[in-house]
């Protein structure tokens, strides 16, 4: 970055510039996607972290889990690769862990799913953070242990 009213170089960490005070407008984030070439404004980076978030929906509305990034990936879809791309992730993992918890479920009548549901919950929320806040430093993430319905 540099200063507009000066020209001295600011590094993506300062928002004001070391030489006369400026402030320094940052461009969208630097690092670029996997997914294409485009880089992820801060807006999209905002938007793929809440469609890793909004399952977080399904414990107030049934079925929220899974609406809700859906929501998300059709709204977006047409506007922004990353968006799109994050929003299916995290439907795709939704689908999937409701898949393995009614598994889990059905395994309860031989007490194996009593051992396994906790894994699941546990590790689906904190899968669920981490992929937020990669989101939002504008990385793709994916998830680990995943069926990819949609693609």
């Amino acid at each position: 970055m540099q200063c507009s009213k000066c020209g001295t170089e600011a590094s993506d960490f300062e928002s004001f510039c070391t030489n006369c005070g400026e402030f320094v407008e940052h461009n969208p984030v630097a690092t670029r996607s996997n997914i294409g070439t485009e880089v992820a404004t801060g807006d999209d980076r905002q938007w793929s972290m809440g469609a890793h978030l909004s399952p977080l929906v399904g414990f107030i509305i049934p079925l929220g889990h899974i609406i809700a990034p859906l929501i998300i990936w059709q709204m977006k879809k047409n506007s922004s690769e990353f968006i799109a791309d994050q929003a299916k992730e995290a439907l795709n993992f939704q689908i999937s862990l409701t898949i393995y918890s009614a598994v889990a479920g059905l395994l309860c009548f031989v007490f194996i799913g009593y051992l396994i549901l906790p894994f699941l919950g546990i590790g689906g929320f904190l899968l669920m953070i981490m992929a937020a806040m990669k989101a939002n430093g504008g990385e793709p993430y994916r998830y680990p242990f995943i069926l990819r319905l949609i693609k």
